[in-house]
């Protein structure tokens, strides 16, 4: 038996502005960011949130993004989510709204081009 369980400690960026980019993100997790020099800690808004830390850029930025988050909301209250991180400063990319029967999304970018995704599933039928 594997005992070992490995959970999510932080997401880390780097950022052209770390300082802006985790302000960005602690609107949208509604979390405090905790300042250390260059870089900002971003801790988890309660227990079953997230962390992420903000460092500076250290080189060009890639082309392509290789990860991104998926945030999960409720079912139904997608759209009304997007409407507030869009005043936030993300950038709305595309929605795919029937591709997939267990899930609806939204991808959006922050204000420094990072992509990211919220998205509802809807509930479970029982019957």
């Amino acid at each position: 038996m594997n005992s070992h369980r490995i959970t999510l400690g932080a997401v880390n960026l780097e950022a052209e502005d770390p300082a802006a980019l985790a302000a960005f993100w602690a609107g949208v997790t509604g979390a405090t960011p905790l300042p250390g020099g260059d870089s900002v800690y971003l801790p988890p808004a309660d227990p079953t949130g997230f962390a992420m830390f903000f460092q500076p850029l250290t080189g060009a930025r890639p082309d392509r993004q290789a990860m991104h988050l998926d945030l999960t909301v409720p079912w139904g209250s997608r759209q009304r989510e997007v409407e507030r991180l869009l005043t936030l400063g993300a950038t709305h990319r595309w929605d795919v709204l029937d591709e997939h029967p267990h899930v609806q999304w939204t991808t959006l970018a922050d204000p420094e081009g990072n992509l990211f995704c919220v998205a509802e599933h809807p509930p479970v039928s029982t019957s």
